[in-house]
């Protein structure tokens, strides 16, 4: 009987160093097929922008195509825990932005399960980029002062627009708008192209949305922009303010988006090292940081511990502020 438990478990050990040499070729030879990279909004944001501006780029380093998938819905839990759940091979990458924090500080007390920090491996940290606060041209209003003017004196609150609950454009608005002293309606959307979309058509009169969706439409003359929420005005949009600029303080908190690719957990250490040299090498080639900077988006290469770093430091942050203001997911 000893004898058969040792034969069992000198098998079991065999099997074990089998699959696991297996493993470790296929890690050891990543990436031999296309690799998909999951945005959890509708195309027309930010995060599908750079996603879309980027891809080719990676998987020209990577030798592997990109495929872009967005996956929107519930606020970007479809996408996050889709990503969460699939294998840990490196095929199947978010590329998230701090929505991800922002939603794990504001849905803390409910009884979602989802744990991007103990869910996901960071990869590498891409990129940062302002908001800029926008108002249709049916709007009354050309600078900060007259629009918190109007929304104190309207009756009936004003509505703003965002990508969805908890989204970057959210969040950001409401900073602006405690920081500014009025109240308003918030109005979720799906994702920010369907928001701004609204706004243009004067079916919500403001909204914060990316720098990379307001520019155009800004110099076009279909909306008005009236403040940016970087610390320096934008070379794209020379002539917006910035928030401070406009008398409006803002709590500590960051503003605008921040970009960062991740996986499940337990991705191989060779794949993530590949995947951390193929971002250094896009973000490095001086090509891309001239077509990203065009788009007002400033490379930000951060290796895996210190994006993990920032996502929970995000995570703490937005939650103070939330709790401090009682915003509510709703």
């Amino acid at each position: 009987m000893l004898q058969l438990v040792r034969w069992g478990l000198a098998s079991y050990a065999m099997l074990g160093a089998i699959f696991g040499a297996a493993f470790s070729v296929q890690a050891q030879n990543y990436p031999d097929r296309p690799i998909r990279l999951i945005v959890a909004f509708v195309p027309g944001g930010a995060t599908d922008t750079l996603a879309r501006q980027l891809s080719n780029d990676l998987g020209d380093a990577l030798g592997q195509p990109i495929v872009i998938e967005n996956k929107p819905g519930a606020n970007g839990y479809i996408a996050w825990n889709f990503v969460a759940s699939s294998d840990p091979d490196g095929y199947t990458l978010l590329l998230a932005e701090n929505a991800l924090g922002i939603s794990q500080a504001l849905y803390k007390k409910t009884q979602s399960t989802f744990d991007p920090v103990k869910q996901y491996d960071a990869i590498a940290g891409l990129a940062s980029s302002p908001s800029v606060l926008v108002v249709s041209n049916n709007v009354p209003v050309n600078n900060v002062a007259e629009l918190v003017a109007l929304a104190k004196s309207t009756p009936q609150k004003m509505n703003f627009a965002s990508a969805g609950i908890g989204s970057v454009a959210h969040l950001s608005f409401e900073v602006f708008r405690v920081g500014a002293g009025f109240d308003a309606v918030h109005v979720p959307y799906k994702g920010g192209g369907q928001a701004i979309n609204d706004v243009i058509a004067g079916h919500v009169p403001m909204a914060m949305t990316s720098i990379q969706v307001a520019r155009g439409l800004v110099e076009g003359g279909r909306i008005k922009g009236l403040a940016v929420t970087s610390k320096k005005r934008a070379a794209v949009l020379p002539n917006v303010p910035t928030l401070p600029e406009a008398g409006v303080k803002t709590d500590d908190v960051a503003l605008g988006f921040w970009f960062g690719i991740f996986g499940p957990a337990g991705i191989p250490e060779p794949v993530k090292a590949k995947l951390d040299k193929a971002v250094q090498t896009v973000l490095n080639n001086p090509a891309v940081r001239e077509r990203l900077a065009k788009l007002a988006i400033e490379p930000e290469y951060l290796p895996a511990p210190a994006l993990k770093t920032k996502l929970q430091n995000e995570i703490v942050n937005w939650t103070k502020f939330i709790d401090t203001h009682h915003i509510k997911a709703e």
